[in-house]
């Protein structure tokens, strides 16, 4: 009988560090999580993990942006998408919130561990926040050039928007997100925020 060959170890990337790290922190929290776990947990030394990531800062900074990029990236279609832009606009922020509300409901250990990274980490969540203004902008201008909308300067507009509707999107106001009225509540302030950018 032919012996098998033992299955090649994955190799070491990026992407398989930050899913370890993730668990990691899943489990152990901000606090308690170390280089030398995320190294265990991927059957590595701690050196293998420092050549992708120089320090413990940088690797944290890493994971936070690429929890951050899951909604930019899901939120960039709908910016970039075609059609109405009050159609857009509504979209773009009931995806927004639901991405927020799922992260807070659905794995409440890892929200609360990134609140505290995100705190940590000036570059990812500053970067965050323009790519998701930026994305808004995009939708008034269009909406502008369309003339639907009303806002001498698209930016502006959209830095506003965003700002307005951030106790469905900010992480500090999680604890709201779930209730009774939070769905009327947003319904109403987004169908106001929509009234306002129409207005002649």
């Amino acid at each position: 009988m032919a012996a098998t060959s033992p299955t090649p170890t994955p190799a070491l990337t990026a992407e398989r560090i930050l899913e370890a790290t993730e668990e990691v922190l899943r489990r152990h929290g901000p606090a308690k999580a170390t280089v030398v776990d995320v190294a265990r947990a991927l059957g590595v030394s701690h050196g293998s993990v420092y050549r992708h990531f120089r320090t413990k800062a940088a690797l944290r900074d890493a994971v936070t942006k690429r929890w951050l990029d899951r909604t930019s990236e899901r939120l960039s279609g709908i910016a970039a998408g075609g059609g109405d832009p009050r159609t857009r606009l509504r979209d773009w922020l009931r995806a927004l919130f639901e991405a927020k509300r799922h992260k807070a409901g659905a794995d409440p250990e890892l929200f609360a561990t990134y609140l505290v990274l995100a705190d940590e980490s000036g570059p990812a969540v500053t970067g965050h926040l323009t790519d998701l203004t930026a994305q808004l902008t995009e939708i008034v201008r269009d909406g502008v050039r369309a003339g639907v909308f009303t806002a001498p300067d698209p930016a502006a507009a959209a830095r506003t928007v965003f700002q307005a509707t951030g106790r469905f999107h900010d992480p500090a106001y999680a604890r709201e997100w779930e209730r009774p009225e939070a769905e009327a509540d947003f319904g109403a302030l987004v169908e106001l925020l929509l009234r306002g950018l129409s207005s002649p």
